[in-house]
């Protein structure tokens, strides 16, 4: 397996394999995350979990998280926005 790529077990125990946009960490809460993205979703829909040192996915459930995350991705996105217009250039 890549490894830019995880297998996610879907609610009904099939496994998935999804694409990792990145990872990061966050020092003030203790914690690891990672974006991904089913690569055969059109729509292009982001999921966040965070892991532990295992490599355990864990859903993220407080909306003070989801909001950091989102700063997190916005930031991501930018970036990579960024790179695509220097290279246009």
């Amino acid at each position: 397996m890549e490894t830019n790529k995880i297998m996610i077990t879907e609610e009904d125990g099939s496994q998935k394999e999804m694409e990792i946009l990145f990872t990061f960490d966050d020092e003030s809460r203790g914690k690891s995350y990672v974006l991904f993205t089913d690569p055969q979703d059109a729509e292009g829909e982001v999921f966040a979990c965070s892991y532990d040192e295992e490599g355990t996915m864990i859903p993220v459930d407080d909306p003070e998280e989801w909001a950091m995350i989102e700063e997190v991705f916005g930031a991501f996105v930018e970036e990579i926005e960024d790179d695509s217009e220097e290279k246009e250039d």
